[in-house]
């Protein structure tokens, strides 16, 4: 029998709270859960035994009073991590919280749709070829192929000769799949995944004003030209917005205010202003180009804040897959 509170886990209290509120609150309870936090109370709660009255009551005056002093409550990583720590054991709230930080998404397969296909295919190349078609086959096909082009080109075969033989998966099969991605890869790339150094002083660069901006790349190409050319190659600014497509632009000009991309425009090339002009009507251009007009001189640190205000539209849409923006090497050029 159970007689000293002092001794009780933290999954022990929260079963015997489950076991305590009733059936009703009970079933609530666990139709918020996730399955393993289900099966782990579960297991508790079949193996608790008899609890005397004066646990129970211990417990409930603790919750409640937990419940009654907690005042505003604060939900971020940190939080999380200390509350973890005071019911599980280091090395699986060490786990927990990697995935947490780890890639976006709630299933396995989602996480990997998030994760670099380089990154991917570097981890993939030193699995077997029949785990590797496992998981192919069980994220969007964009992203397959993708990873498959950068894995091995006699790898990348057998990989595919498995997957053109492969018949429905195993539950268990997957399951231990997804286990070894969790436990191995996810929480390592948690651990591993630094971004590169260039890539975010290119994002900076972007916010900075023209003549700032040319400042710092000029003082880093006497000091780094390597550095300061892989910066600009990584550098999106308005006068790429030139690669959209027609479908692209049209996008973006109806998620952007027409006052912010006349003072964009005034500022910007006669091969930005062309294409934008083409993909309005003639009403519509006409209009536009008259309210350029009228604007009459403007300041340059305004013009640098429109073109901006588009770019970071422009990244948004493209982040969400409704517009294409060509990179800086071609790979992305449209073909018609």
């Amino acid at each position: 029998m159970r007689d000293d509170y002092r001794t009780m886990t933290g999954p022990e209290k929260a079963a015997l709270l489950v076991m305590t509120v009733g059936d009703e609150n009970a079933a609530r309870l666990f139709s918020i859960m996730e399955d393993d936090e289900i099966r782990e109370i579960s297991q508790v709660m079949a193996s608790l035994g008899t609890v005397s009255s004066e646990i129970i009551e211990r417990l409930l005056m603790d919750f409640a009073d937990q419940i009654s002093t907690t005042g505003t409550v604060i939900g971020n990583y940190d939080n999380t991590e200390r509350l973890l720590n005071k019911v599980l054991d280091k090395d699986r709230v060490s786990s927990i919280m990697e995935e947490i930080r780890g890639p976006a998404g709630r299933t396995m397969w989602e996480k990997l749709a998030n994760v670099n296909e380089q990154v991917l295919a570097n981890y993939l190349k030193n699995e077997y070829p029949q785990t590797v078609a496992v998981i192919l086959s069980k994220i969007k096909p964009e992203h397959a192929s993708r990873v498959l082009s950068l894995l091995p080109e006699p790898f990348a075969m057998e990989v595919i000769m498995r997957m053109l033989r492969m018949e429905s998966v195993q539950k268990e099969i997957l399951d231990d799949v997804e286990r070894t991605l969790r436990n191995e890869f996810m929480s390592n790339l948690a651990r591993t995944n630094r971004r590169d150094s260039h890539e975010l002083m290119a994002d900076i660069f972007n916010f900075l004003d023209r003549n700032m901006e040319s400042r710092f790349i000029t003082a880093l190409e006497e000091r780094n030209r390597d550095s300061a050319e892989r910066i600009k190659a990584l550098m999106f600014t308005f006068e790429d917005l030139g690669k959209l497509d027609p479908g692209g632009v049209q996008t973006l000009m109806s998620n952007v205010e027409n006052d912010k991309m006349a003072l964009a425009l005034k500022g910007g090339s006669e091969t930005v202003r062309d294409l934008f002009f083409s993909n309005m009507s003639e009403r519509a251009a006409k209009i536009l180009k008259e309210d350029m007009a009228s604007m009459g001189p403007v300041r340059l640190r305004d013009v640098d804040e429109a073109q901006m205000y588009m770019v970071t539209i422009a990244k948004d849409l493209a982040a969400k897959n409704e517009i294409v923006i060509a990179d800086s090497k071609g790979d992305d050029e449209l073909v018609y």
